[in-house]
């Protein structure tokens, strides 16, 4: 993670190591609200955690390390080898207990961070230098915290601990996920609904009802497939269950979005959300019978492409499509500007509130005109920062429990 630190120009050390209210990242873009800049840092150290985490999990890592002078010394903790110098066993940086402990580094810095901004109202509280400076330390903090994680003992106590925690706090990212597709398919329908009754141009309706049906379309194929090829005639009760339970919640959802009482309290709503939300309804079945170890009722999708046998690699098919939505949620969260649709997801506390301008309007155009990053939370802040912090610790544990197929640890 120490390369992200090249990102930073000899201009921007001052703010990457100082307590300057502007980030990094958007230091370039024109009127970029201070909010949006730093939320977008973190966001980028949590991807980039991410990535050194698949790293750790690349089948080719483990023989290139066994080439490595200080690396030799295979099934013990240390050696010395014949010219006196000490070496390692790095079979413990590899591996599905290597993910845990990177992400175990991640997950004690977002829940630190977390604790430390607890009741910060405004940008003048002194705490708000460290929740949008110190980049450069807080980098060299999670690369010394993890280093640190890799000397915990390699004992069960720590995988399968570690593990229970992972499991928790991955369902509960979950929820939040489900909260900001939601969020994201009511900002859609309320945006296309909004430019039909402005230009009553049909084009927008035609492509609201065709996104919908599309939306419908992916599900009722997500659901037949579900059914030919994770159940059976004789046998895959469990899966039966889980695949016909989720498909009448879908039936449930896509009536109660039309019924008159939700049509009067939010008349821009419609089907286009049920239908995302059914769609991802079907996604989170499919991974969840796609893990089952039951190969019986568990083709995997190697097999369904390639008529293979399912294999056990690091990468399967579920991991990776799960962390294209995590990604994709992780940077909405990070981006998005909150509207009248938090209202009915409840995510005030997740996405950023519009509060426009902040006091002092001079010096805002002034940055604005110039192109650097503006304080926008002089006044207020965008959005709580005490809870960005517990949804990205709890993002890093979904992630770490995707890597790792929720079930094992080693």
């Amino acid at each position: 993670m120490g390369a992200v630190l090249g990102i930073c120009s000899a201009a921007q050390c001052a703010a990457c190591c100082g307590s300057a209210a502007c980030s990094l990242c958007c230091a370039a873009c024109p009127t970029c609200r201070n909010s949006t800049s730093s939320r977008l840092m973190y966001a980028l150290m949590l991807l980039v955690g991410t990535i050194v985490a698949c790293i750790m999990l690349s089948p080719g890592l483990e023989d290139f390390l066994s080439k490595v002078p200080f690396c030799k010394g295979s099934g013990q903790q240390k050696t010395w080898d014949s010219v006196t110098k000490l070496t390692y066993d790095c079979n413990g940086i590899v591996g599905y207990l290597a993910v845990y402990r990177v992400c175990f580094a991640l997950c004690l810095f977002f829940l630190f961070m977390a604790l430390i901004m607890i009741g910060v109202k405004t940008s003048r509280d002194p705490r708000a230098g460290i929740q949008n400076g110190f980049w450069g330390i807080k980098y060299l903090l999670v690369i010394g915290v993890t280093i640190g994680a890799f000397f915990i003992p390699e004992g069960a106590f720590f995988g399968s601990v570690w593990m229970y925690f992972g499991m928790i706090g991955g369902f509960m990212f979950i929820l939040i996920q489900l909260i900001l597709i939601v969020d994201f398919a009511h900002s859609w329908a309320e945006s296309w609904v909004e430019n039909y009754e402005e230009n009553e141009s049909k084009g927008w309706y035609a492509a609201l009802v065709g996104a919908t049906l599309f939306m419908y379309g992916l599900t009722i194929t997500g659901v037949v497939l579900l059914f030919v090829f994770f159940s059976k005639s004789d046998g895959c009760g469990l899966n039966k269950f889980f695949i016909s339970f989720n498909l009448i919640l879908c039936l449930v959802v896509s009536i109660i979005s039309i019924l008159p009482s939700v049509q009067e309290k939010l008349p821009r709503s419609g089907l286009l959300q049920s239908a995302v939300v059914s769609l991802y309804t079907i996604y989170l079945t499919w991974s969840a019978v796609a893990n089952s170890p039951d190969a019986n009722c568990n083709p995997g999708l190697v097999n369904l492409v390639t008529g293979d046998k399912k294999t056990s690699g690091n990468f399967d098919s579920e991991s990776i499509i799960g962390l294209v939505i995590w990604t994709c949620c992780v940077l909405y969260s990070s981006l998005r500007t909150a509207s009248s649709s938090s209202k009915i997801t409840g995510s005030d506390s997740i996405l950023v509130k519009d509060t426009g301008d902040s006091g002092n309007t001079d010096h805002d155009a002034e940055e604005k005109g110039t192109g650097k990053v503006w304080d926008n939370e002089e006044e207020t802040t965008a959005y709580s920062w005490s809870f960005f912090h517990v949804m990205f610790a709890l993002a890093t544990l979904y992630v770490m429990m995707t890597l790792t197929n929720w079930y094992r640890w080693v």
